[in-house]
C-alpha cells in the first residue's frame, strides 16, 4: 500500500497531512495540524472583522473588506468539512488501494493508472497555482514600498495592505511585520483550501477510473485474458464474469453517492459564496477611484475565483460523462448473442445510466459546464444590482 501510495497518490498525500486530513496520520498530528491552520486563518479573521466593524454602514468598505473575510471563512469550512469526516475519508482513501488488487488485465491497470496520473498532475497544478496566486495577491502590495526605494519620490506612496483589515497599529510603520504575517499566515490558511479540494478530484477521477474499468469490462464480457478465446456463453466463468462487473458499476454509483454525501453540504455554501464574491469583486475592479495596484488584487483574486468554480464544475461533468458513457460500452459488446438472462441484466444497466450521477451543491445545483455559465450569469445579475447601489 505504502508504494502505491507514494507512486501515485503522493501529492494529495502531503497536501492533506500538512493540513491534518490524510486519514493515516495519528490523531496526535492530525490534531496539531488542524489547530496550527485554525490558529493561523483565525489570525488573519481578527483584523478582518475589525475592519468590518469599523466600516459603520459604509458599503464601499463592506464590499472591500468582503473580499477577503469570505475567503478565510471558506478555508475553514474546508477543512472542518474533512476534518469531521474522517472516518468517510479513511473509507475512501481504503477504496482508493483496493480497487488496484482487483484489476485483472494490463488493459485495466493502464485504465486506473491513466486516472490516477491524472489526478495526481491535476492535484499538483493546483495546489501549485494555488499557493502562487495567493503569494503574487500578497506581494501586490509590497511594490509602493519597493518603488519608494528604487524611484523615491517627494512624498512616500501611500501603503497598500495585504489585505484589507484594521491592525490596531500604524500601519506604514509596521508594514513589514503586517506584510510578513499575511504571507505566512496565508499560506498555512491555503492548505485547508488546498487538501479539500485535491481530495474531492481525488475522488471523482478514482470514480471515473471505475466506471472506465466496468465500461472496459463490459466491452470484453466474452473475452478470456488468460486463454485469449471467447467465453461460453453459458459457462460459469461468463456469469461470474458479467456479475462481476455488474457488482463493480454499482460499487461506482455507491462511491459517487458517498462522495456527494460528504461534500454536498460544503459545496453549497462555498457556490453561494462564490457566486456574491465574484459579484463583488468586479464591483472593485469597475470603481472609478480604484487604484491600479488594488485594481491588480482584484483582477488576480477574480481569476482566482473563476479557475476555483471552473474545477470543481469540469470535475462535476466528467462525473456525468462517465456514468452516462456505460450503455455506450454495453452497446459496443456482443449483447446480442448472450442469453435472456443475461441480457435483462444488460438492460437494467443501460436503464440505470438514464439517472446520471452527478456532483451536487446540497442537492440543489448539478455541477457541470452548463451550471458555471449559470453561476456566471447569476453572479453578474448580483453586479449589476449592487453596482446600482453605489
Amino acid at each position: 500500500m505504502s508504494s502505491t501510495c507514494n507512486q501515485y497518490y503522493g501529492v494529495i498525500k502531503k497536501v492533506s497531512s500538512l493540513a491534518g486530513q490524510w486519514p493515516y496520520q495519528t490523531p496526535k498530528t492530525r490534531i496539531f495540524c488542524v489547530i496550527l491552520v485554525t490558529l493561523n486563518t483565525l489570525s488573519m479573521i481578527i483584523p478582518q472583522t475589525a475592519k468590518f466593524v469599523r466600516c459603520d454602514g459604509d458599503l464601499q468598505c463592506i464590499f472591500e473588506s468582503m473580499t477577503s473575510y469570505t475567503l478565510t471563512g471558506v478555508s475553514l469550512l474546508k477543512l472542518y468539512t474533512c476534518y469531521f469526516n474522517q472516518y468517510k475519508l479513511k473509507i475512501l482513501v481504503d477504496h482508493f488501494f483496493i480497487n488496484w488488487d482487483r484489476l485483472e488485465s494490463p488493459e485495466e491497470y493502464e485504465i486506473v493508472k491513466k486516472y490516477t496520473e491524472n489526478s495526481q498532475r491535476f492535484s499538483l497544478g493546483y495546489s501549485s497555482y494555488c499557493f502562487i496566486s495567493y503569494a503574487l495577491f500578497m506581494c501586490i502590495s509590497i511594490i509602493p514600498q519597493m518603488l519608494n526605494v528604487i524611484l523615491p519620490l517627494n512624498e512616500s506612496r501611500p501603503v497598500v495592505v495585504p489585505y484589507p483589515g484594521y491592525y490596531f497599529v500604524d500601519e506604514e510603520e509596521y508594514f513589514l511585520y503586517i506584510f510578513c504575517h499575511a504571507v505566512v499566515s496565508g499560506e498555512i490558511m491555503m492548505t485547508g483550501i488546498v487538501a479539500h479540494d485535491c481530495m474531492l478530484l481525488t475522488c471523482i477521477e478514482h470514480i471515473c477510473s471505475i466506471f472506465a474499468v466496468a465500461g472496459f469490462r463490459f466491452e470484453q464480457l466474452t473475452y478470456d485474458y488468460t486463454t485469449k478465446v471467447l467465453h461460453d456463453y453459458v459457462s460459469d466463468d461468463y456469469r461470474k464474469r458479467i456479475a462481476f462487473s455488474v457488482h463493480m458499476h454499482q460499487k461506482a454509483l455507491q462511491f459517487a453517492q458517498f462522495v456527494t454525501d460528504i461534500f454536498s453540504l460544503s459545496l453549497a455554501i462555498q457556490v453561494a459564496i462564490n457566486a456574491l464574491v465574484i459579484s463583488i469583486t468586479l464591483l472593485q475592479i469597475t470603481q472609478r477611484d480604484a487604484d491600479t495596484l488594488d485594481a491588480l488584487k482584484y483582477v488576480v483574486y477574480f481569476a482566482a475565483q473563476l479557475i476555483h468554480l471552473f474545477y470543481l464544475s469540469f470535475e462535476g461533468q466528467k462525473l456525468i460523462d462517465h456514468s452516462v458513457q456505460m450503455r455506450e460500452k454495453i452497446y459496443d459488446s456482443l449483447w446480442y448473442k448472450t442469453p435472456v438472462k443475461s441480457k435483462n441484466v444488460l438492460l437494467f444497466v443501460i436503464r440505470r445510466t438514464y439517472q446520471p450521477i452527478f456532483l451536487t451543491a446540497g442537492k440543489i445545483l448539478v455541477f457541470s459546464l452548463e451550471s458555471f455559465t449559470t453561476i456566471l450569469q447569476t453572479s453578474m445579475s448580483y453586479f449589476t444590482v449592487l453596482a446600482s447601489l453605489e
